[in-house]
């Protein structure tokens, strides 16, 4: 009796040892910005002057705090199948509110600003879940007004902060890492067990999965999108808050420029997928760290930074292929 095998029709070949694409394709995903992280920190170490000097890693960690902050309340918009594009106009209304408010005190200030950042999630899951807009559509409109309501807060003008202790969010540490690195550190912790360890984050990725299916299996499918983007608002307005604490000053033309981009390529890159279902916390933030430290080892070896945006731009083009391959299995 011959002990053989068959392979079901239209089901690749077992591999033998040899090279198995549809292993690679599978992994990919998964692991990709990890293996693309390590070899960008390799090519640093071997190539790049003082790159393990404390001063300069201190210096990446802080430029890329922000966007990892947004990008956290992205990538859970995004495992709902939606998109957040007011998260950068959010910063520059907390970035408004500030200076108006820091005179009664550096806490009533922080909590208005973020009252702005859920005030603005609240109209977007709105207009999302009983509107019924499309997210693209209803936060677009958000990234017009709310820019437009900083600057009018604001009168257009370039604010400067002289509050010591607000300040010192931005420019203090804690055991050497600095205060804005810990409270990333702590939401991404806070995020990564809202979504792998609570019901909300099962109900989360239901609904990007299969939202027909998420409504008939009685997930209240509006409330969790409300308080989705109420979330994504909230952070958008904590990485406004410490990006004016780290420059001491609240440009509300300025701040938040475009991080809504940026935020949406960690979340790609880190293997979130955009047509939800899906959200890996820490891919997101390993996704922020590889875009900051691959336009950072650009400028460092004399590269222009329009090269640094196409290779970005490949980059993103093959994490969004790989999850489109991915899904499609």
């Amino acid at each position: 009796m011959s002990d053989m095998t068959t392979t079901p029709p239209g089901a690749p070949a077992a591999s033998s040892g040899g090279f198995d694409m549809a292993r690679v394709r599978r992994l990919l995903p998964v692991y990709g910005v990890y293996v693309a992280l390590l070899v960008l920190v390799l090519f640093n170490i071997v190539y790049t002057d003082n790159f393990l000097e404390w001063s300069n890693l201190r210096i990446q960690l802080v430029q890329v705090t922000p966007v990892v902050i947004v990008a956290l309340g992205m990538a859970l918009v995004i495992g709902t199948e939606g998109i957040d594009l007011s998260v950068g106009s959010v910063m520059a209304l907390g970035a408004a509110i500030i200076p108006l408010y820091l005179g009664y005190g550096m806490v009533p200030a922080i909590v208005l600003a973020l009252v702005g950042g859920v005030a603005i999630g609240l109209i977007n899951g709105g207009l999302v879940a009983f509107v019924g807009l499309q997210p693209i559509v209803a936060t677009l409109a958000m990234l017009v007004a709310g820019r437009g309501i900083a600057l009018v807060l604001s009168n257009g003008r370039y604010r400067d902060i002289h509050d010591k202790d607000f300040l010192a969010i931005g420019t203090d540490s804690l055991l050497g890492v600095p205060y804005t690195v810990w409270i990333a550190a702590v939401l991404a912790v806070i995020v990564g067990f809202v979504v792998r360890r609570t019901v909300f984050g099962r109900r989360l990725l239901a609904i990007g999965d299969n939202r027909p299916a998420a409504v008939l299996a009685g997930v209240p499918v509006r409330r969790v999108l409300i308080t989705v983007y109420i979330i994504s608002g909230m952070l958008a307005a904590v990485a406004g808050i410490i990006q004016v604490s780290r420059i001491g000053s609240a440009d509300a033309s300025r701040i938040g420029l475009l991080i809504e981009l940026s935020a949406i390529t960690a979340v790609v890159v880190g293997g979130t997928p955009l047509t939800g279902g899906r959200v890996r916390v820490l891919g997101t933030v390993a996704g922020a760290l590889l875009m900051q430290l691959l336009t950072a080892t650009m400028i460092a070896n004399n590269l222009k930074d329009s090269t640094a945006q196409m290779v970005q731009a490949v980059i993103i083009l093959v994490a969004v292929y790989a999850a489109r391959e991915r899904r499609t299995r």
